[in-house]
Parts: structure tokens; C-alpha cells; sequence
């Protein structure tokens, strides 16, 4: 799998995106640089960071991205002046009453006072986003340079996912503002006559996507980095039933689905490898071959990330952009990719076998976790590495 095809899969979450940027980081430093990248909201804007440089400056352009997001007043306050949840909180409440630098700044028109009656789209105008992403990405680079960028919206007349893909059209700043026009906060962008939001609105992980529009007949690895965990505890305050909301509805069921895709992949695999057995006469018919063919997939490795580690979040996490917080979420960010990186066992080059293999990574603390249609599903990569590959 070392020469396989390498797909980074990026969630959506707002200020947490800070964490995938903090994973690239830490992956750049020994692993080569993705062959595709494909992401939605956040992850959208993430994506093009990383395809819209030229790999020495990457991580670069990540951090100023995310210095910029957040460089205001607010967002920098010093740590003696209150507890951290309060400075956190401070900072959320002034994004929402005076924006991001360099993201969103707040509709000024007295139309807001007739609250939900206002005919806008939008409370707040994104026009800033645009200035950054002309100014910080090179769309030129990401159309022509060879890394495959795929970035996901909802077409809001259909309610249908979409996603733009630089192998199909050419991409500019309006398509990965449309993968982050989430409503009603974002204002929806028009492209080609149609309007588009958030692609999180359906789905706010991009791996089905991936798996769908993959050849079969090659394989590949996906690093999938999420930013919400659809575990965690029962809640005990009100802002603690806010937070845990949010995560069960941007997790997307992230472990859930990918499951399911894996499972139904390796299904198809089986069946595949059942016909492999048939007569040779049998195999030869047209229609079993084609079917075989249809179900045969190449090894498909995916190392699943999900941000789990939380100080001082609150519901507002997703729009908390305070220097310490993005900080916080960068660092959690690299230690997490290190300490995955820091497990030899999943860089060993072993015979590969063919359908999908999940890697729970970073699992509260622990080992990696290794699914595999061989394996038992509950082992962990240190009782499976025959079936490990990188």
C-alpha cells in the first residue's frame, strides 16, 4: 500500500477546523503529501490551504489562516483577566456580535430587527472569506497542479448533497464558500444559477464520496480527520445538552457510517471471492464475470482521527475562535497524527488483502483498533498485524 493512492477526507466544524490543520502538520513532516483532498465547510476551506500552496509553504498558509481567524481584540485576551470557560465564552459572544477577522462580519441593516421576518438569507455578509481565500490560495494550482480536490455543498432548491470536484470543472473561492454557507448564518452562494449552503447540512463527512468516486481496481488510503465525536457523556447543564447535541448532529454517525460503507464494501468483496471459486466454466460467462468484476475491490485502507480532547469547550466551540482555543485545537491536532505516526506496526508493509480496512486511531488514549472481514472486528492492530498495512 506504500504506492497506493492517498485521499485526505476533512470535516466540517467551524473553529475546530484548527485540528485538522494541526494533523496535516504533524503528517507532513514524514508522510508524502495527499494525492486527494476532499472536505466540507471547514474542512473545504482547509483543503484548499493545503492544494492551493506548493507543499514547502502548506502549513504556512494553515497557520496564517488560522492566526488571522483569530487575531481580533476579543480573541486575544490575557488568561489572568478571567477563568478560561468565560474568556472562551466572551469570545464566542463577540464572533457573533462583530464577526472573524478575515471570515464574517455581521449585516448592518436595520432589516435584522424584524428578527425572523427580515427578508435576508443571511445574518451575517462572508465577503471577507472571499478577500482571504484570493489571498492565501492559489486556485490556479489547485485546478492544474494535479491534486484531486473535491469539496461538498447542498443545492438548496433540491436539498441534494453536491459536490464540486477540480477533475470535473474548474474551482474558484465560490465553491469552497458554498461548502461553508451554512444557514442561516451564511449567506448561500450562487454558482452557475443555483444556489448552494453548507454540505453539512446532509452530510458533513466526505468519505462516501471518496469510496463512491474511487476506481475500484485501485488501491488507496484515507486519512478521515473529524472534528465532532458522536460519543461522549450524558449532559448535566443545559449548555452541556447544547454541546452534546451538536456533536451527535455534525458527527454525521461518523463511526456508524463508516462501518456500515466498510461493511457493505467487504460484502461485495466476499461475494466476489465466492465466485473466484466457481467453475472455471462458470466464471467465464460474460455476465459472472462482469458481475465479479463489478464487486472486486482493491485493498482500501481508512485511518479514522476524531478530535476527542475538549478543555474548556462549550456549545459555542464550533464559533469559538480565541487565540488560545485554535492553539489548543492545532496542538491536539499534531500530538494526535504523532502519536499515531509513533506506531510502527501500522507502517508495516504486509501482503495487502482486498476491501476496506478501518483503524480507530487514538481510541481514548489507547492502541489503535483494527477492523478487518478477517480479523475479529474487535481486535486491536497490536493482536492483528499480520492484517496491517500503511
Amino acid at each position: 500500500m506504500h504506492d497506493a493512492h492517498r485521499a485526505l477526507v476533512l470535516q466540517g466544524g467551524g473553529a475546530l477546523g484548527a485540528y485538522q490543520a494541526g494533523v496535516y502538520a504533524a503528517a507532513s513532516e514524514t508522510q508524502r503529501p495527499p494525492d486527494w483532498i476532499a472536505g466540507v465547510s471547514i474542512g473545504a476551506i482547509n483543503a484548499a490551504l493545503i492544494a492551493g500552496n506548493p507543499p514547502e509553504k502548506r502549513t504556512d498558509r494553515l497557520r496564517e489562516f488560522w492566526e488571522l481567524v483569530s487575531s481580533g481584540p476579543a480573541q486575544r485576551l490575557p488568561p489572568w483577566l478571567a477563568s478560561r470557560e468565560m474568556l472562551n465564552q466572551w469570545s464566542a459572544t463577540m464572533a457573533a456580535l462583530v464577526g472573524v477577522p478575515g471570515f464574517f462580519e455581521p449585516r448592518r441593516t436595520p432589516a435584522l430587527l424584524l428578527g425572523a421576518a427580515a427578508p435576508l438569507t443571511s445574518v451575517y455578509d462572508t465577503s471577507p472569506l472571499k478577500s482571504t481565500l484570493e489571498r492565501l490560495v492559489d486556485f490556479d494550482r489547485i485546478n492544474d497542479d494535479g491534486i484531486r480536490v473535491s469539496v461538498g455543498a447542498v443545492n438548496v432548491r433540491t436539498g441534494n448533497s453536491v459536490y464540486f470536484d477540480n477533475r470535473n470543472q474548474r474551482l474558484g473561492p465560490e465553491h469552497i464558500m458554498a461548502s461553508g454557507a451554512l444557514p442561516p448564518g451564511f449567506p448561500p452562494v450562487t454558482i452557475d444559477g443555483e444556489d448552494y449552503w453548507d454540505g453539512g447540512i446532509v452530510s458533513n463527512t466526505p468519505l462516501q464520496y471518496v469510496l463512491d468516486m474511487h476506481p475500484r481496481t485501485e488501491p488507496l488510503v484515507v486519512l478521515q480527520v473529524d472534528l465532532f465525536s458522536a460519543r461522549g457523556l450524558m449532559p448535566a447543564s443545559l449548555s452541556e445538552v447544547m454541546e452534546r447535541q451538536k456533536d451527535i448532529t455534525y458527527s454525521s454517525r461518523t463511526r456508524l457510517n463508516t462501518d456500515v460503507m466498510a461493511a457493505n464494501m467487504n460484502l461485495q468483496q466476499a461475494i466476489a471471492d465466492l465466485i473466484a471459486r466457481l467453475p472455471a466454466a462458470m466464471r467465464k460467462d460474460p455476465g459472472v464475470a462482469q458481475v465479479q468484476a463489478m464487486l472486486t475491490h482493491q485493498p482500501i485502507d481508512v485511518y479514522h482521527l476524531i478530535y476527542r480532547d475538549k478543555p474548556y469547550e462549550l456549545e459555542s466551540k464550533d464559533y469559538e475562535f480565541s487565540r488560545a482555543a485554535v492553539e489548543e485545537h492545532w496542538e491536539a491536532g499534531m500530538r494526535d497524527m504523532r502519536r499515531t505516526l509513533a506506531h510502527p506496526e501500522l507502517l508495516l508493509g504486509t501482503p495487502a488483502m482486498n476491501g476496506v480496512t478501518t483503524y480507530d486511531l487514538c481510541e481514548e488514549g489507547g492502541p489503535p483498533k483494527v477492523k478487518h472481514p478477517m480479523l475479529d472486528p474487535t481486535a486491536t492492530v497490536s493482536a492483528a498485524r499480520r492484517g496491517s498495512r500503511a
